[in-house]
């Protein structure tokens, strides 16, 4: 399906990030801490659904700024945001294989309990029970996983990147990340089989 053309407006992010990028090449570290302060709360909202908890997130983040700023004269476009999505990427995965350990939970904002709905229906007790339970049931069969079955769903189904943007962020073929997706959808239709209820209550 063809994407219609962004308009003109859309072109000043990319135009900045180049400039920046130019700069920083040539040594201004302001000009990368300016790219810092722009993408860090975006790899960190992709990063900290693959990883175990927001402190290795912020580990994982903190990496991929120190691998870009590292490897900065290989960068060659078109995008900035998605070479430095791809090196985030990679730092999550690279992360977890190291510590074999999976994550308590990929999706932290559903047990966020500082978070106040509206006043009405939402605020029912039994009804935020519910959202809760169906929070941690999720969780725990994402934990279940492996780690890039995990890593593929969340690029694909949360964050929306197609499968061709995912084999370049993974480094493997379009094949693996279908089969990746495949695969981590049938174990988690497994472990939920006895929760669907809950699912579509």
């Amino acid at each position: 399906m063809e994407h219609p053309s962004p308009p003109a407006a859309d072109d000043a992010v990319p135009r900045r990030d180049e400039i920046l990028v130019e700069r920083a090449k040539a040594g201004d570290v302001a000009a990368f801490n300016q790219l810092v302060e722009a993408y860090q709360d975006l790899l960190h909202s992709l990063v900290v659904r693959m990883v175990p908890d927001p402190d290795q997130a912020a580990d994982a983040v903190q990496e991929a700024f120190f691998s870009a700023y590292r490897n900065l004269d290989r960068y060659r476009g078109p995008s900035f945001r998605g070479w430095l999505t791809r090196i985030a990427v990679n730092a999550a995965m690279d992360l977890q294989r190291a510590r074999r350990r999976r994550p308590a939970s990929p999706y932290p904002e559903l047990e966020d309990e500082s978070w106040q709905p509206p006043a009405g229906d939402d605020t029912d007790p039994e009804r935020l029970a519910l959202t809760g339970e169906r929070g941690r049931v999720l969780a725990a069969a994402m934990a279940a996983i492996t780690a890039d079955q995990r890593a593929a769903i969340v690029l694909y189904d949360v964050e929306g990147y197609d499968y061709a943007e995912i084999a370049v962020m993974t480094g493997v073929s379009l094949g693996t990340v279908k089969s990746r997706i495949h695969r981590g959808r049938l174990a988690l239709r497994d472990l939920l089989a006895d929760r669907m209820e809950l699912l579509r209550g």
